[in-house]
């Protein structure tokens, strides 16, 4: 993990178009203790962002990383850091893109789109 250069969500140094409305890192599951009980939780962890109201034009963008990077494997995702003070952003490497879901059309527009990003090392 090292500090992200865009200070901003991005995936492989591309800014996404439309900051996500709200994101949240997703708790992780407790998988049991260890011999002397302390609690053990996957080593990984993911991100998840939502969007409200997004244009079909910032819904291909991020279609696209998905698209592009399926077949491939990893991305570097610049996403806010863990557990910090600050809002500090931080490029994630070896992270792993999930197919965005959305709602409904409203014009030219898709509602609650949802976009995880997995395979995030955080502590």
């Amino acid at each position: 993990m090292s500090q992200g250069v865009t200070g901003a969500f991005a995936i492989n140094g591309t800014n996404i178009s439309l900051p996500p409305t709200n994101g949240k890192w997703e708790d992780k599951d407790f998988v049991g203790e260890d011999g002397n009980g302390h609690p053990i939780y996957p080593a990984v962890s993911g991100f998840i962002m939502n969007w409200g109201l997004m244009s079909t034009s910032e819904f291909k963008q991020i279609n696209d990383f998905y698209i592009s990077n399926s077949v491939t494997g990893t991305v570097i995702a610049d996403l806010p850091k863990w557990g910090d003070t600050d809002y500090t952003f931080y490029s994630y490497t070896g992270t792993i893109l999930h197919r965005p879901n959305v709602g409904k059309y409203f014009n030219t527009y898709v509602t609650d789109v949802e976009w995880k990003i997995s395979n995030i090392r955080v502590s």
